[in-house]
Order: structure tokens, then sequence, then C-alpha cells
């Protein structure tokens, strides 16, 4: 975990995110946690390796984000993969359920934190990159290296 200058401790951020999806727009979520679950949290072990959210009855769940069982919770383990409420206003919720039923937007996990003691994951309305779109970003970035390489032989 690290600790920047606002008081924000980030447990752990989605890398994979920026280069499978275009981002939109992002917001914060509360999260609703066992006890067991904080625990393993401060000890940074989280995946969002498939996370996303889904949206049931007025209500935004986070899906298939893996928190590792804590090892000292005794008889009170979790369950690592459970679904888990974010703690959003109705009105958010509202507005997101309405953009995912456009085509090819989701909304995914970005980073997951701790602001004045309170567990927060930033989550971000995107829409899936194509293949081809993600090999026009490797390649531009590999002609870019290049040309700063060669930029750099002539100093």
């Amino acid at each position: 975990m690290s600790k920047t200058s606002s008081g924000i401790k980030i447990i752990a951020v989605n890398r994979k995110v920026r280069h499978y999806f275009e981002i939109m727009e992002t917001l914060e979520a509360g999260l609703v946690l066992t006890g067991s679950e904080v625990k393993s949290l401060r000890s940074g072990k989280v995946s969002f390796k498939e996370g996303y959210v889904r949206f049931d009855r007025g209500e935004a769940f986070l899906v298939d984000v893996h928190i590792a069982p804590y090892e000292n919770a005794g008889y009170a383990q979790h369950d690592p993969v459970r679904p888990r409420r974010l703690l959003m206003h109705k009105s958010e919720i509202k507005r997101l359920m309405g953009k995912v039923e456009q085509k090819g937007l989701t909304v995914i996990p970005t980073r997951m934190y701790f602001r004045q003691g309170r567990a927060k994951v930033e989550i971000a309305l995107a829409r899936g990159l194509r293949l081809h779109d993600r090999r026009e970003t490797l390649k531009r970035r590999a002609v870019e290296r290049d040309t700063a390489r060669e930029m750099a032989k002539y100093k």
C-alpha cells in the first residue's frame, strides 16, 4: 500500500484496464465488507482480474473481485469472490444502469483505496477496445520508442 498526500492509502490498482478499455468516466463508491475482508485489504491482498459491476434491483454489486481470506480470522472466514454491495447514490446507480444498457459499455473497478479509514473503490464506465485498436497503440508506442532512440544517438 502506498499513501498519497491527500490522505488516501492505495490498496491496489487495476493496471490492465487502460490496455483493454477506453475509460469514459470514473466514480467513487463505498464497499460493504466484513471484518476479515477489511483486514485482508489492509494487507493488500486483492485481485481485480475479472472484476466488474453488476446492477440488480436498483443496487450495484462488485462481482468477481478476489479478496484473499485473512489468515488470522479463525472460524469467521469470508468467501473470497462473493458479490460485494457498492454504496452509491440511487441517482448515480440509475444513470450508470442507463448507460450500461447501451451497446458495448460496462462498469469496471480501476483501483481500491482507504480514504479516512473507509474502504473505497474507484469504478469506471468503459468501452472495450477492439483488437486492432490495441495493435495500433502498440505500433504507435514502438515507433515513438524508435524515434526517441534515434534522437538520443545524435545528442
